[in-house]
């Protein structure tokens, strides 16, 4: 799973299946299947450390190919559930018959799955929620997933569960910041494992609650991301109009002292107020994070912001878009959130050139 990282060595993970999949256990009971990519080789539509949940009633959140291998899984996952057992399969569509499983996907690809229950209080259910509290705090954790054993249950296991003799290479993972494959031999046993590097999702401060905030709020929940909204006004910072998102009421001066701003991976200033957009911007500039600065509004308001700013100005000018928002010709609020957040999002996958304010209207 990819990991980017910033100029100033803050990680991120993009790929926030995890945390929909926490989100989704907590919302209705947790009883079907765990299935974990382990393994690939050659062209596959997810790569190792993909998940998804099958559940009892043969339903599922997540993909672990474009459909093709769905329904098999799914067969699998019912043995699993039924027989309370795990076990890794194998899917191999390298060929042009795809001869081995008859399914003439195409994919060019193998991939290798552990599927084991997944039940309120079980081992997998306990690993994924210590790695997702891990997460929230903002720090990196790992899980390691042993899809081959001679003595050891297969499954997923967090750090703290592991046994002795691999905390120390899952440990190197969390050092490396990469994820790898274990093959670990100690006498007769041997253990094969792929134990996933996993950094902490996207978070995004929202400065400013108005009604235009709550699409762009929507729209980084939906992919997983964690989410701050601060704002002076009571009555726009209420939590019931952000689910999911942390709201916080302050002045835009206190913003330092409301939020840690370096847990941050990006911000949006959007308060359609224009003193508490000039202080806003004033303390990102002075905590020199995050590295991303969105603004909200056009250049002629920018530049009577900068003018506000300063010497700041200058200073923050590096990490500035403004305006914010990809241009995909937005004209309702929705429209406008998903061009913001398309930004942001191509900011933390390293797609931007720059960060540098523009002067597109």
């Amino acid at each position: 799973m990819t990991a980017f990282i910033s100029r100033n060595r803050s990680i991120v993970r993009l790929d926030t299946s995890l945390e929909r999949l926490l989100e989704c256990s907590s919302k209705r009971p947790l009883a079907g299947a765990l299935a974990t990519v382990v393994s690939t080789a050659g062209s596959t539509y997810r790569k190792p450390g993909a998940r998804m949940l099958i559940f009892a009633d043969g339903s599922y959140l997540g993909l672990l190919s474009g459909g093709c291998l769905e329904a098999d899984l799914k067969v699998h996952a019912q043995e699993v559930i039924e027989r309370a057992s795990t076990r890794a399969v194998e899917y191999d569509m390298r060929g042009p018959d795809d001869i081995l499983f008859g399914m003439g996907a195409g994919c060019e690809g193998a991939m290798r799955v552990l599927i084991e229950p997944a039940r309120a209080g079980g081992g997998a259910a306990e690993a994924l929620e210590t790695a997702g509290r891990i997460l929230r705090t903002g720090e990196p954790t790992c899980l390691v997933a042993v899809h081959e054993a001679t003595e050891l249950p297969l499954g997923t296991y967090s750090l703290s569960s592991l046994p002795a003799f691999l905390r120390d290479a899952a440990r190197g993972v969390l050092a490396e910041r990469a994820s790898r494959e274990i093959d670990l031999e100690r006498g007769p046993a041997r253990v094969r494992a792929f134990a996933q590097f996993l950094a902490p999702p996207p978070h995004l401060l929202v400065c400013g609650a108005g009604p235009d905030a709550r699409p762009v709020v929507s729209a980084a929940r939906a992919m997983g991301w964690r989410v701050t909204v601060v704002d002076h006004r009571p009555a726009y910072a209420d939590a019931e109009q952000f689910p999911g998102a942390l709201v916080v009421r302050a002045d835009a001066r206190a913003l330092l002292d409301a939020v840690d701003v370096s847990r941050c991976h990006a911000a949006v200033v959007m308060s359609h107020h224009l003193p508490s957009d000039v202080e806003y911007l004033r303390a990102l500039a002075r905590a020199g994070r995050p590295d991303y600065v969105g603004l909200l509004g056009p250049v002629a308001r920018r530049h009577r912001i900068a003018e506000e700013l300063g010497p700041l100005a200058q200073e923050l000018q590096p990490r500035l878009r403004g305006p914010v928002g990809i241009d995909i010709g937005a004209v309702i609020p929705e429209a406008i959130a998903l061009a913001i957040v398309s930004e942001v999002h191509a900011w933390l996958a390293g797609r931007l050139r720059s960060t540098n304010a523009t002067d597109e209207t």
